[in-house]
Order: structure tokens, then C-alpha cells, then sequence
């Protein structure tokens, strides 16, 4: 095979450790991979990064977690460059939607094997994302979420911000025009997903992929604590039809208006603010995926032609 050249985007402020990495940056070279490695000082210059590399590289690799992939994705869509994940963060909720190995040394070599799929990004008032934008509760968990607490307790610190953010949190009006249709809810969270899984695991929907050219939406109406923690194994395998006051809509079109300008973030980041309209981008960009993933996705295909050509 030839030589791949690819630019390595690694956030400094990654939970992995450098020995981690190295095993990683070896199978890169045992792979004919030369890598260019930047450590951005901060996440809004990352695409900045890729921008800069783009003439000389074929593939972009981040390392981080979802906020990275998050910076990654303008300068991506761009300049329409593979990429592939090693996964850094807290949370890498991009990585289970497309079943990367959390250890970096397997998903540097799914990486290295080249075999990729495209995906879907989703668009709010012009900024990218691949997981879920949140409004409401989901954003007061992000105000909870420091990087101290991450450090501390990992995958745990999300529900540690959940509770913190619940007694903080206020329910909220918001008109949702999904497709066309137009509907009054009152919430507490209202949750627009692209890929299947957020915020340390949670399902946006239970059948949703990210691949899918649809958004998934979901709104849950006030509740007590007590409530919320009961409904919680439902919420979080995203089986909406179990969970009596929640809302579930798919579509690839929706607008959120609120009486007052409302935070939204994205993929854990605070972006942008309401209104908010979403506008799906099918077949977006490649990332590098294990061979089963990419066997799944060409049965998918297969099946699907198989069940036009009889309709």
C-alpha cells in the first residue's frame, strides 16, 4: 500500500496517558502512516490546525473526545478529509455510536486497516455536530461538568452533574416545527440527536444511527427527581415509548423556538442559542470504522435494494 500521510490532532487535556499513545503512534508506522502531530492550544484551533495541514495530508486523526471531534468537523467538511478516532475523553460517545475500541492501540488499528463509512453530520444555525444538541437540562449538566470532575470521576461525573443540574434547571415553553409540523411542548429537556449515543452513553433513540439522514427528537415534560431517576433505564436505552411523559419525533428539518433565547450545546459544547434550526447533512464525511461495522452497513445496503426491488 502506499504511503498514507496523515495530521495527528491531540487534545492536551486528554484523560489518556503518552504511553498509551505511543503504542498507538507504533502501529501507525508499522502501518506505512506518517503522522504530523499538532497540540492545539485550545479547541477553536483545531480546524484551524487541519486548515493549515490540508494540502499536505490524506486523513485527519483526532485524538480526544467528542468536543474535539466536535472542533474537527468545519475544517473536515471543507476540506472533505477521512478521519479516524483515538478516543481520549470522558465520554467518546462518537466512538460507541461507530463501535471504535476505546483501548488506543485497537483503534489505531482500525485506523490503520483504512476501511471506512460515510456519516451523517447534523447543522444548527450553522454549526456542525455529530452526537446531540441539548437545550435545558442538558446544557445546565455541561455548566456542572469541569475538567476537574471529569479527571476525578470519569464516566461517573455525568451523573454526579445530572443531579446538580436537576435542582438548578427550570422547565421551559418551546414551539418544535419538525417536518412541517408545528407543536407546543413544556420541558425540562428537549434533545436533538444524529448519532445513537450522548452524554456517557445515553441513546438518543434506540434505533437510531448515525447514517440514518434523520434527526431524533425527544422532549421530556416536568417531573420530580424521583420521577426522572425511575424513567432513567428507559431514557438512557432511548426507548421513548416506555417513558409516559416524554415525546419522541424524527425528522430532517426541525426549528426550537423559545420565548427567551435559550443556550444550546453540542456534543458538550455551548454554540450557539435559540432560535435554532437544524438542517441534516447525509453522507457528510468518512471516518474509519472496524471491519464488522462497515460488513453491517454494506448488509444494510444490500438488504435495502433487495426490499426496493420487490416494492
Amino acid at each position: 500500500m502506499p504511503v498514507r500521510r496523515a495530521l495527528l490532532v491531540i487534545n492536551r487535556n486528554s484523560r489518556r496517558g503518552q504511553d498509551e499513545l505511543e503504542a498507538a503512534l507504533n502501529i501507525f508506522k508499522q502501518h506505512d502512516i506518517q503522522v504530523a502531530i499538532e497540540y492545539p492550544e485550545r479547541p477553536q484551533d483545531i480546524s484551524s490546525c487541519i486548515h493549515r495541514h490540508a494540502q499536505q495530508i490524506d486523513q485527519v486523526i483526532l485524538g480526544g473526545g467528542d468536543g474535539t471531534m466536535n472542533a474537527a468537523a468545519e475544517a473536515l467538511v471543507a476540506h472533505k478529509l477521512p478521519f479516524g478516532l483515538l478516543p481520549m475523553g470522558t465520554a467518546n460517545d462518537l466512538a460507541r455510536t461507530l463501535g471504535i475500541p476505546t483501548v488506543l492501540n485497537e483503534a489505531a488499528i482500525v485506523i490503520a486497516q483504512g476501511r471506512s463509512r460515510c456519516i451523517d453530520l447534523g447543522c444548527v444555525n450553522g454549526v456542525y455536530f455529530f452526537n446531540v444538541a441539548n437545550i435545558g437540562l442538558g446544557v445546565q449538566v455541561k455548566h456542572e461538568l469541569t475538567a476537574e470532575s471529569k479527571q476525578r470521576w470519569g464516566i461517573f461525573s455525568y451523573a454526579k452533574g445530572l443531579l446538580s443540574a436537576f435542582k438548578k434547571n427550570h422547565p421551559f415553553s418551546a414551539t418544535i416545527t419538525c417536518d412541517g409540523r408545528r407543536l407546543k411542548v413544556h420541558s425540562i429537556q428537549i434533545a436533538i440527536g444524529n448519532g445513537r449515543y450522548y452524554g456517557g452513553g445515553m441513546a438518543v433513540a434506540e434505533n437510531a444511527t448515525i447514517d440514518d439522514h434523520l434527526f431524533s427528537l425527544y422532549s421530556i415534560k416536568p417531573v420530580s427527581l424521583w420521577s426522572l431517576f425511575k424513567m432513567m433505564p428507559a431514557l438512557r436505552a432511548g426507548q421513548f415509548h416506555a417513558v409516559e411523559p416524554a415525546l419522541l419525533l424524527h425528522g430532517q428539518q426541525i426549528r426550537i423556538d423559545t420565548h427567551k433565547p435559550m443556550p444550546v450545546s453540542m456534543d458538550g459544547e455551548i454554540r450557539t442559542r435559540t432560535p435554532a434550526s437544524f438542517t441534516m447533512m447525509s453522507d457528510a464525511l468518512h471516518v474509519f470504522v472496524p471491519a464488522a461495522q462497515q460488513a453491517a452497513k454494506e448488509s444494510d445496503n444490500v438488504d435495502q435494494e433487495r426490499q426496493a426491488s420487490f416494492t
